[in-house]
């Protein structure tokens, strides 16, 4: 994947031990209760129980963490940095210069990071630019992976054109440079594709039926012919084995997608008992993003039928996910924020996938952080608390296998670290001068 290749700068070889923590590694094993974890540099030398720490590892500072747990940095795969969740007004962009959205991005996504997300794929609005950017160390934020925009057919849920023909997801959310997000034909949604590519895209985004917030479809619809469905995953595939991200919220764009071979369905509120089995049989993800179920949009600056389709399908997709999850379909964290979400409230959904889907806390936290890597291509990066992963780690002085909610409070994630650099400390905890601070 492109952001793969992006060298951080700044590399500091210091080894930094911690110890007198709690370790939940991501993999799903039991927490290790007095652990010890390595740091050199941007990544992990050896994590587990203390008593096991190998000798001859050479110097290190030390550093005890007085009992507190550590995460895996989690990982949300669905985000929309370019819009402003339930505190604004998407459309807000027309008025706008890019450079001024853009500065409002960076704050999401700083936002974003300090709460814990280390990691974070956005499926629509903002390009391989601020990738880099993040990447780089010239601003703070998630390490990225970006769709670049969202592709659908005309009266799809790409499309936002309004009265006056002015393309509103073009004008008010993605960048300048950014390839179109409506395709008309087989051979446009191939050319579309290599065009994302070419964009710097780390996955392809479809939407496949209609949706809640656009203005010219139903969720009902399918968004996408069958046929141009599978022209994007063919493309994708050919084109460096690009994911593809389903938008599917009705059966007919969840069937299509599914038996088209898209890498995942993002909401999936309609799934039925014959599409769970296909999807486990095939190895795709859901997305569920139940935290944007859970926020109604205002009705006082949306439309009467947009706000009554979510109403609608908000409550089915609570009564679904739980069945796609006992069915054994794998899941992944997203949420969605940016849309009916606030940024910053991306670990509320942990919560969520425990008292709505059923999960155990430690499968929600499985599926935020190494199932979320597989799915977006990075589990050899992160994902993991292991050695030779990047150091991405969460301090919480909660224990979020008795009480999960807790992750969802930001002054319960004490500390975020990223790539072994503090993005935020706001305990104290990590010591002045220890670890290296996230941008200069």
């Amino acid at each position: 994947m492109s952001s793969l290749g992006e060298t951080p700068v700044g590399d500091p070889r210091e080894r930094v031990l911690l110890q007198g923590l709690r370790l939940i590694d991501g993999t799903g094993r039991d927490p290790v209760s007095d652990a010890a974890l390595l740091i050199e540099g941007p990544v992990i030398r050896w994590a587990g129980p203390a008593l096991l720490l190998p000798p001859g590892l050479g110097p290190a500072r030390l550093l005890d963490l007085g009992g507190r747990t550590v995460c895996p940095g989690f990982i949300d795969t669905h985000v929309h940095f370019a819009l402003p969740g339930p505190a604004g007004d998407p459309l807000q962009g027309l008025f706008e210069l890019p450079s001024y959205r853009t500065l409002k991005v960076l704050e999401r996504m700083r936002v974003t990071l300090e709460n814990g997300v280390t990691t974070a794929r956005d499926l629509m609005g903002v390009d391989a630019g601020f990738r880099r950017a993040v990447a780089e160390r010239k601003v703070p934020g998630p390490r990225l992976l970006v769709s670049v925009t969202m592709l659908s057919q005309r009266a799809g849920h790409a499309d936002f054109t309004l009265a006056g023909g002015i393309d509103g997801l073009a004008v008010a959310v993605t960048f300048p440079g950014s390839p179109p997000s409506l395709v008309g034909s087989v051979d446009d949604m191939r050319a579309r594709v290599r065009d994302l590519v070419a964009a710097g895209a780390d996955c392809v985004k479809i939407a496949t039926s209609g949706g809640v917030s656009s203005p010219h479809d139903q969720p009902e619809w399918l968004g996408l012919r069958p046929e141009m469905i599978r022209a994007a995953v063919e493309e994708a595939a050919a084109y460096g084995g690009l994911p593809v991200a389903a938008h599917a919220i009705g059966r007919p764009g969840i069937e299509a997608a599914v038996r088209a071979g898209v890498t995942s369905i993002e909401h999936g509120y309609a799934l039925d008992d014959e599409l769970r089995a296909e999807m486990v049989e095939r190895g795709q993800y859901l997305v569920p993003t139940l935290l944007e179920t859970t926020q109604d949009l205002d009705p006082a600056r949306t439309s009467p039928t947009a706000y009554e389709k979510g109403v609608r399908w908000h409550r089915i997709a609570q009564e679904s996910v739980a069945r796609s999850a006992s069915a054994g379909v794998r899941i992944a964290m997203g949420t969605d924020s940016g849309l009916a979400v606030g940024h910053g409230s991306n670990l509320r959904e942990l919560g969520l996938l425990v008292d709505i889907a059923g999960l155990t806390p430690m499968e929600a936290i499985v599926a935020a952080t190494s199932e979320a890597a597989r799915l977006c291509g990075v589990d050899d990066i992160t994902g993991t608390l292991e050695a030779g992963k990047a150091a991405d780690l969460v301090v919480t002085d909660a224990d979020p296998l008795t009480g999960i909610a807790a992750l969802g409070d930001p002054a319960r994630i004490l500390a975020v670290v990223k790539e072994g650099r503090i993005a935020v400390d706001r305990a104290g905890v990590l010591g002045e001068g220890v670890l290296p601070a996230l941008c200069p």
